[in-house]
C-alpha cells in the first residue's frame, strides 16, 4: 500500500458557486488516514457558462455531448491555472479527482450524468485523471449518492459526531450502530438562490433577505409534507426534483420573495431538526455554501438540540473536492469508495473511471 497521495480534487456544486479546486495530501499511517489541504481556489463560471449549465437538462442530446467536452477543456484549463498560480510541480500530483457537474440524477431508472468530460481534462493537463464516480453505484442498485460520507468518517470523525453539508442540495452523514448512514435531507441552497435569482441577485448574502421575511405558515406545511420527507433512506435528491416538486409549490404561492426565502429556511431548519433529533447527534459539523447563510443557520439552531460545528472557511468551501480527491485515493489503492450501507447498492464498490493522457 502507498503511504501517501496527492491528488487535486475538482468539485463543480448544482448551485453553481463555482469550480473548487484542492491541492491535497492523503497520508496512510498507524492504519488511518489523515490529510493535509496544501492549496485551494474557487474559480467563478462566466455568466455565460453558468446560465447553460442553469438550463442544461433542457439541452437537446448532441447539445449536451458538446458541453461535456467544453466543460472537461474548461475544468482541465482550470486546473493548469491553478497549478501555475500555486506554483505545484505536476510530477508530484498522482492525479486528478474530478466530481463533474450533475446534470440528471435519477437512480430509479438506473441512470445518473455528471459533465466534464474526463479524457478532456486528461488531455489538457497531461495528468491520469478520475472521474465519473457515481454511476457504477447506481448501476448495483444504489443511489449513487451521497459519497461524501467515505471521507467523513475517515477524515473529520474527531471532530464531530454528524455530518451536515449545505450545498444546491442539504445530505447529512452519521454512524449509528456500527454502520454509516448518510442520506440527502432536503433542499438547500438551490431553491434559495433560484428564486433570489429573480429580483436580480446572486444569492442572499448571509441570509439577510431571508432574515427580514416572515414564514408563510401555510406553505411551510406544504413544503413539509411532500412526498419525499415521507421516504426511507436511502434517498437522494437531484435539480429534477426541484424543478418538478418544490419549484411549484413556490410558484403557486403569492407571497413576498422575502416571505418565500424566509419559509424555505425554516423548512430547512425543520427538517435539518427532525432527523438530527431522531439520530440524537450530538455535535454537528456543517460545509458548504450554506454555512455562510447566518440566518439559515439559526434556523438549524432553534430546531437542534446539539451543538453546531462551523469549522474554518477553507473547510466550509472544500470539504467535498477535498474528500472527492480522497475518493481518487482510495480508487488508486483500489479500496472501497462507495458503501452499499449509504447508497443502498448491493455491495461496496471501488467507484470511478480512469482517463490516461497517453
Amino acid at each position: 500500500m502507498k503511504s501517501n497521495y496527492i491528488i487535486i480534487g475538482i468539485m463543480s456544486g448544482t448551485s453553481l458557486d463555482g469550480i473548487d479546486i484542492t491541492c491535497t495530501e492523503y497520508i496512510w499511517e498507524e492504519n488511518t488516514w489523515r490529510f493535509e489541504l496544501l492549496f485551494c481556489k474557487t474559480y467563478n463560471y462566466s455568466d455565460k457558462d453558468s446560465a447553460t449549465l442553469k438550463n442544461a437538462t433542457q439541452l437537446s442530446a448532441a447539445e449536451l455531448i458538446q458541453l461535456d467536452k467544453k466543460l472537461g477543456k474548461l475544468f482541465g484549463e482550470s486546473v493548469l491555472l491553478f497549478l501555475e498560480e500555486f506554483s505545484i510541480n505536476k510530477k508530484n500530483i498522482d492525479a486528478i479527482a474530478s466530481h463533474g457537474h450533475t446534470i440528471f440524477h435519477q437512480p430509479e431508472k438506473g441512470f445518473t450524468y455528471q459533465i466534464g468530460c474526463g479524457t478532456n481534462i486528461s488531455l489538457v493537463t497531461n495528468l491520469p485523471v478520475i472521474n465519473d464516480f457515481r454511476t457504477k453505484d447506481v448501476l448495483l442498485g444504489g443511489q449513487g449518492a451521497p459519497l461524501v460520507p467515505v471521507g467523513d468518517f475517515q477524515l473529520f470523525r474527531s471532530i464531530a459526531d454528524g455530518f451536515l453539508n449545505i450545498g444546491g442540495i442539504t445530505n447529512i452523514s452519521y454512524f449509528r450502530k456500527q454502520k454509516i448512514h448518510a442520506y440527502d435531507i432536503c433542499p438547500g441552497n438551490l431553491p434559495l438562490n433560484l428564486l433570489i435569482n429573480t429580483i436580480g441577485k446572486p444569492y442572499d448574502n448571509q441570509g439577510e433577505i431571508a432574515a427580514s421575511g416572515k414564514v408563510n405558515i401555510p406553505l411551510l406545511e406544504t413544503l413539509n409534507d411532500l412526498d419525499f420527507y415521507k421516504q426511507n433512506p436511502p434517498k437522494s435528491l437531484g435539480i429534477e426534483w426541484i424543478h418538478a416538486c418544490f419549484s411549484p409549490v413556490l410558484d403557486d404561492c403569492n407571497d413576498s420573495i422575502a416571505n418565500k426565502l424566509a419559509t424555505i429556511c425554516e423548512h430547512i431548519g425543520m427538517q435539518i431538526g427532525k432527523i438530527t433529533t431522531q439520530q440524537k447527534i450530538k455535535k454537528l459539523l456543517i460545509t458548504g455554501g450554506g454555512a455562510h447563510n447566518k440566518h439559515l443557520i439559526s434556523c438549524i439552531s432553534a430546531n437542534f438540540n446539539g451543538q453546531i460545528i462551523i469549522p474554518t472557511n477553507k473547510i466550509i468551501e472544500f470539504k467535498e473536492a477535498i474528500i472527492f480527491g480522497f475518493l481518487g485515493a482510495l480508487y488508486l489503492e483500489k479500496q472501497a469508495n462507495c458503501l452499499q450501507d449509504v447508497t443502498g447498492a448491493i455491495r461496496n464498490s471501488c467507484s470511478g473511471v480512469l482517463h490516461l493522457p497517453n
